[in-house]
């Protein structure tokens, strides 16, 4: 009986590290939040700008789990989903986890910094792709475009489309994104 719950343990544990890291895209999808799974995709490493001109890439997040999100001050389903993510931010964003909001195409610092303070976001960072060559990059058609990718730098899921990210099914999708 002993050797049997041994055993027993040792596989639930196996079958429970197996999944470490994954998402599960069938609850995130019960949840309402509808992704598509992306085969590991490298990301490329174009360069886009903070406010001040100062060039940024994807490679400066190496080691972090990353929610990357295209989003535009015209966008009305981009507006209503930016609190949620200053929420996710908020609660997981640190040395494992951060959501980067990078503002694509025609977005003058002067709305953008009107619609932060309108929404109180106080944890997104301010980034632009002015001339939409990393949204282009990454396919964006539309906005909203959340972007997944792992702590080694790959793509692993990817919505067109707004959600609703402090949800329970986004902060779940955060927490199997962070997963060891």
């Amino acid at each position: 009986m002993l050797r049997l719950l041994i055993l027993y343990t040792a596989l639930a544990a196996g079958a429970n590290t197996a999944l470490a890291g994954e998402i599960d895209l069938e609850a995130a999808k019960a949840g309402g939040i509808d992704l598509v799974a992306v085969e590991d995709e490298a990301l490329p490493d174009l360069t886009f700008t903070d406010p001040e001109g100062g060039e940024r890439r994807l490679s400066d997040y190496e080691g972090q789990a990353v929610l990357l999100n295209f989003w535009a001050t015209w966008c009305a389903p981009c507006r209503e989903e930016m609190p949620a993510l200053n929420t996710l931010q908020k609660d997981y964003g640190g040395e494992d986890f951060q959501v980067v909001t990078i503002a694509t195409g025609r977005n003058p610092p002067k709305a953008i910094d009107k619609f932060y303070a309108e929404a109180e976001l106080d944890a997104l960072p301010v980034l632009l792709d002015p001339r939409q060559k990393l949204a282009r990059e990454f396919g964006v058609l539309a906005m909203p475009a959340t972007i997944l990718i792992n702590a080694e730098g790959k793509q692993v899921a990817r919505l067109m489309g707004p959600a609703e990210w402090a949800s329970e099914a986004g902060r779940d999708i955060v927490t199997q994104l962070t997963a060891p």
